[in-house]
């Protein structure tokens, strides 16, 4: 466009030349070939357009906003024609209590009061991407920071409008996925409308109030400790009932044993002790009582 606006003005410059100082009346003609040519160049840049990978191109005539999208590639366009690029790739907007973690430098974090009146702070990151075919009313209606004034705005408001639906221990344990898949419902149907796809929504951190965090803590302790004791316990009874078992296996086996001896049996164990004995090499005294056991010596 530029070289086009430049070559109507030395078109001008060479029909006024001559009326101004007819001296110059010899620079007229090649100004006007130049001016020509500038024109010429400025309709061919200003006809083929290149639009990055990634993006659509939206057209504006005059100020107005045509409805048809370019995608990338080459294109042959009218050369009045001014083309913004618009990215529809995959983008993320994220908001952190941690500096310099989100998109907005210190703490970013989203505040929220719970059904039970506590304050819950909440991490949280969207993914999302501009509807190619919607960038041209996006454009129009909100422009190039839709981050600023879509994205942030509805997120932040759809987290705290639904928090009010859980106490602050749900939202940390047990109601966390359920949390998140209502808050993605509601955003995705507020995107849509502005031209922007919703492609998840992760809840990176929720942080409790500190003595809410305390209580948890302790609770889960004390859960710790029943569950230690109840594992000791129940290692106790299964000692006792080894022992109990132990126990009775000695008992019957010494009753077996008594039952199983006689008499007869253990004069036979006693011969063959002294049998043993008498053929040893040491020097022994063998003394028989009046009973029925004899006392064996070993004078070694």
């Amino acid at each position: 466009m530029g070289f086009i606006i430049l070559g109507i003005f030395i078109i001008i410059a060479g029909f006024i030349i001559p009326k101004v100082n007819y001296k110059f009346a010899f620079l007229s003609n090649p100004a006007k070939g130049v001016g020509g040519l500038l024109i010429v160049i400025g309709v061919l840049t200003a006809s083929i357009v290149q639009v990055d990978a990634g993006h659509v191109g939206v057209k504006k005539l005059f100020g107005q906003v045509q409805p048809d999208v370019l995608y990338s590639g080459l294109h042959l366009i009218n050369p009045f024609v001014d083309v913004v690029e618009v990215e529809t790739r995959t983008q993320n907007y994220t908001m952190s209590g941690v500096h310099n973690e989100g998109d907005k430098i210190g703490d970013d974090a989203i505040r929220v009061l719970s059904a039970d009146g506590l304050e819950v702070t909440i991490d949280l990151t969207v993914l999302f991407r501009v509807i190619p075919e919607a960038s041209p009313s996006l454009f129009k209606e909100t422009g190039l920071d839709y981050k600023d004034k879509i994205v942030r705005p509805i997120s932040r408001t759809n987290i705290r409008d639904n928090a009010v639906y859980y106490d602050a221990v749900s939202l940390y344990s047990t109601k966390r996925d359920e949390f998140q898949a209502r808050i993605y419902k509601a955003l995705e149907s507020e995107f849509n409308k502005r031209g922007l796809r919703l492609e998840n929504l992760l809840i990176r951190n929720i942080a409790l109030p500190t003595s809410v965090k305390n209580a948890i803590e302790s609770k889960i302790n004390a859960e710790q400790e029943a569950q230690k004791m109840q594992f000791v316990l129940q290692k106790e009874r299964q000692e006792a009932d080894r022992k109990r078992v132990e126990a009775q296996g000695i008992a019957d086996y010494q009753r077996i044993i008594s039952e199983s001896l006689t008499d007869k049996q253990l004069q036979y164990e006693q011969i063959k002790t002294m049998k043993e004995l008498a053929a040893s090499s040491n020097a022994k005294i063998i003394i028989m009582g009046k009973g029925n056991s004899p006392m064996i010596l070993d004078t070694k």
